[in-house]
């Protein structure tokens, strides 16, 4: 999954898609304090722990750097920067139901709009699996590198831990103690089976 750069001074400073999206029942805005714990559940329970946690960062930050979308007072979406890391937006999500009003769009405007007010220039989208999204959304560009960077990486480990797997067992096989220490690791575990 690439990461994708957003110019955000290409960005019209246009926030009519606040108005959109009010006219079909959806307030966008930024949360306040007391929300706090009943966002980050809302996320954890429809989006993961990991997308909860890096929500409950962007609440944390001061001025926030969440927008939530609600409908009739239950939410429905969600969008966060500076939460994985400065200049980084994400995580962002919409419930399953309520998904195809464009309120994805909505928040994610509405947080590079206030990126770009603070003075970033840029914003990075991480690990993007949706690229066309953003391309639409923002006219998003993919970072060619970081693709790269992140299949090379795999690749590296996964070859790393092919020479790593036959050294273990050449040091095995050279220490006679350790093959008796694992002998007796493997008589013990066998009369142990299904004890506590």
């Amino acid at each position: 999954m690439p990461d994708m750069l957003v110019k955000l001074y290409d960005l019209e400073d246009d926030w009519h898609f606040i108005a959109g999206q009010k006219d079909q029942g959806i307030t966008v805005r930024k949360p306040i304090g007391p929300e706090k714990h009943l966002i980050v559940q809302w996320v954890s329970d429809n989006f993961g722990s990991a997308w909860a946690a890096e929500t409950d960062v962007a609440l944390a930050n001061e001025p926030r750097t969440c927008f939530v979308a609600a409908k009739e007072a239950e939410m429905i979406g969600f969008a966060c920067y500076d939460a994985t890391a400065l200049g980084y937006f994400g995580p962002i999500g919409v419930g399953r139901l309520h998904r195809g009003k464009k309120t994805g769009a909505a928040l994610l405007k509405a947080c590079l709009l206030d990126m770009k007010l603070k003075g970033y220039g840029y914003a990075i989208v991480g690990a993007v699996k949706d690229t066309d999204f953003f391309k639409k959304a923002v006219g998003a560009a993919e970072i060619p590198e970081s693709m790269l960077r992140s299949i090379e990486g795999q690749k590296a480990l996964e070859a790393w831990i092919g020479r790593l797997i036959p050294f273990m067992h050449s040091l095995a096989n050279l220490n006679p103690a350790a093959t008796q220490t694992q002998r007796s690791c493997r008589q013990m575990d066998k009369g142990k089976r299904g004890k506590l």
